[in-house]
């Protein structure tokens, strides 16, 4: 197999896990997977993402931190969130949703059961490990643009080493109690955390996967 054919394996393989065994993941197999992502371009070198690696109990301590945050319901993100999805986005959005509903037994109009879905998030479907990413302020949209390529290396380079991952906005929604659990000064912009662990295979919220569009519906092909 070439180098390309194994990176779309890999790139094909990859999903966003939403259930997740308990088993710690090896702090070797967290350093490679950092190793590897860091590997990235960014502007100028300038290398703007920092992550913090929780692990345990502090794992634990991060969910109930983040979920006394959420239960004030005051979210104030780092970067604004998006002012809508429409057209294309807002189809691509409402079906992976449904996948996801689908999967694991919510109706449509079961308010309760996509509530209790959406609450999730916040407790990183259970996972083992986070990761929260951050860029510095002063780099702004091209600093977080730059991490964004980390984040991606982050999940690819774990799925290459058998560990399951999901990046996850809706906690930096919740920016205020990132910066404070994890002495964050205000340089610095929480983008996202990353989610990582062994995969709950079993789990119905792992069992479906999400399509992509066909070249022709986003590519303008010029000359």
């Amino acid at each position: 197999m070439n180098r390309y054919d194994t990176l779309f394996d890999i790139l094909k393989s990859r999903h966003s896990c939403r259930a997740f065994k308990p088993d710690q993941v090896a702090r070797e197999e967290i350093e490679a997977i950092l190793l590897a992502a860091q590997r990235v371009p960014s502007w100028c070198n300038a290398q703007p993402w920092k992550v913090s690696v929780t692990s345990g109990d502090e794992t634990e301590r991060l969910r109930e931190a983040l979920g006394a945050a959420v239960a004030q319901g005051k979210p104030a993100p780092d970067i604004p969130f998006p002012e809508g999805y429409s057209g294309d986005h807002r189809e691509r959005r409402r079906t992976c949703g449904w996948q996801l509903y689908e999967a694991v037994g919510v109706e449509k109009g079961d308010r309760a059961g996509s509530a209790r879905e959406m609450m999730k998030n916040y407790s990183f479907f259970g996972a083992p490990h986070v990761a929260m990413i951050s860029s510095g302020r002063e780099l702004g949209s091209y600093g977080a643009l730059d991490t964004g390529g980390f984040i991606t290396a982050f999940t690819l380079a774990a799925e290459a080493r058998g560990i399951a991952t999901i990046a996850q906005a809706a906690p930096a929604a919740f920016s205020p109690a990132l910066h404070d659990f994890f002495g964050l000064g205000e340089d610095r912009l929480a983008l996202c955390v990353i989610s990582f662990g062994y995969s709950d295979t079993a789990h119905p919220a792992n069992g479906f996967r999400t399509a992509r569009a066909p070249l022709d519906d986003w590519v303008d092909w010029r000359g």
